[in-house]
């Protein structure tokens, strides 16, 4: 078909540079190993933290829904699309987050349009972090509000940038709890300091930070302390919990106001029975089960040690995900494949998810990662950075 040539030139390119990718289809379950190809490899680009995609407890409780409920809903939630077991999971996430109320969307990046599209107008203004993700990027995109950008989690450019902002009706603070690309965690008690100093609303965005930062994995404002004192958070289903979704916890006010306001929730089918229920049994595993989570720091801190003693770069992260930082996009594609090739599933990232010049491989742990493969995962990044002179 013609009309698309502008975009094949633009392909052609990419494949010249060597940062042309294709997707990489799975033959098993998301586990500490999965089958490519019809052959086993170290699993270790996957953000199952836990291990909860394949938990018997989320299984079983998926077909209980299914047999129960059947496979879908068959409406948005405002017009006939909200079962019970919809406000169940609401009030539950509520609860563990410490807030008055939570609504669940149809993922964290609808979450973060959602809910930035639905408050801001040209009378308020935004101010974001420079490493945040891009469904913030995007949720500030689809407003009218005026966009400040301080440097990444620069306390100094981030008070210039609320001086600078004193006119507005409503100023809001944006940051990721834990940044996707580095593994580094907002420095929250300072931005929330800062933000009542001027009277700015904070909303952290806590996708990788659910189910794996704070007390039974509550994330980083919990883990700070901060429970009360940050207006919105933005959290995940879809990473540790293991299943499919976004939520935020808020005031009852916001979220009243995202039900007639927030449209990915108002326009979008709602979650099927089966993911509804996952979900909700995942929240009751983070509570009964911490062992996995105490497992996942562990297997974090020795993998990190690991990488740093064979001298790669891995950056500030302090979290399980651990950037491989190679620099060169097409050498940190040759790196993942030379992995891949050698038994390890661990995916290149470059430019435009994350600026030129930083491309990286970027590899996270989880809960089920046994010693003997973490191991055996550095002896293969050993060997492919040694061949290909990045050690």
């Amino acid at each position: 078909m013609k009309g698309f040539d502008y975009l094949q030139a633009e392909l052609n390119e990419m494949k010249k540079q060597g940062t042309f990718r294709t997707l990489i289809p799975l033959e098993s379950d998301q586990g500490a190993k999965v089958v490519i190809d019809g052959r086993e490899v170290i699993q270790l680009s996957s953000n199952n933290y836990l291990g909860l995609t394949s938990h018997p407890r989320l299984q079983k409780a998926a077909i209980e829904a299914i047999e129960k409920f059947g496979a879908g809903t068959g409406s948005v939630r405002t017009i006939a699309g909200t079962l019970t077991m919809h406000k169940e999971l609401e009030e539950k996430l509520a609860k563990f987050k410490h807030t008055e109320a939570a609504l669940v969307f149809q993922s964290g990046f609808t979450t973060n349009q959602g809910v930035l599209s639905a408050i801001l107008t040209n009378e308020d203004v935004v101010i974001s972090d420079a490493f945040n993700h891009a469904s913030i990027i995007d949720g500030i995109r689809l407003t009218k509000a005026e966009r400040k950008v301080y440097n990444h989690v620069d306390m100094k450019d981030l008070e210039r940038a609320l001086k600078e902002s004193n006119n507005f009706r409503v100023r809001v603070i944006v940051t990721d709890g834990v940044f996707s690309m580095d593994g580094n965690i907002a420095p929250l008690p300072e931005i929330v300091e800062l933000a009542e100093k001027y009277d700015a609303l904070v909303m952290v965005d806590d996708a990788h930070a659910s189910g794996v930062l704070g007390e039974n994995g509550r994330g980083t404002v919990n883990h700070f302390g901060l429970d009360g004192r940050v207006h919105i958070q933005v959290g995940t289903l879809s990473k540790a919990i293991g299943v499919l979704g976004g939520y935020v916890a808020s005031s009852k006010t916001l979220i009243d106001y995202l039900i007639h306001k927030g449209r990915p929730f108002l326009f979008s089918t709602s979650h099927p029975p089966a993911v509804t229920a996952a979900c909700s049994e995942a929240i009751n595993v983070l509570l009964e089960e911490s062992e996995l989570i105490e497992r996942l720091w562990d297997n974090t801190k020795f993998f990190k040690i690991g990488l740093e003693q064979l001298g790669f770069n891995t950056g500030k992260s302090e979290t399980p995900i651990t950037p491989v930082i190679i620099g060169d996009e097409a050498l940190s594609h040759q790196f993942s494949d030379k992995l891949l090739t050698y038994g390890v599933f661990a995916q290149g990232i470059a430019f435009p998810t994350v600026a030129k010049g930083l491309a990286r491989v970027r590899t996270i742990v989880t809960a089920e990662h046994t010693k003997e493969e973490l191991q055996a995962a550095l002896d293969i990044f050993e060997k492919a950075g040694k061949e290909l002179k990045i050690i």
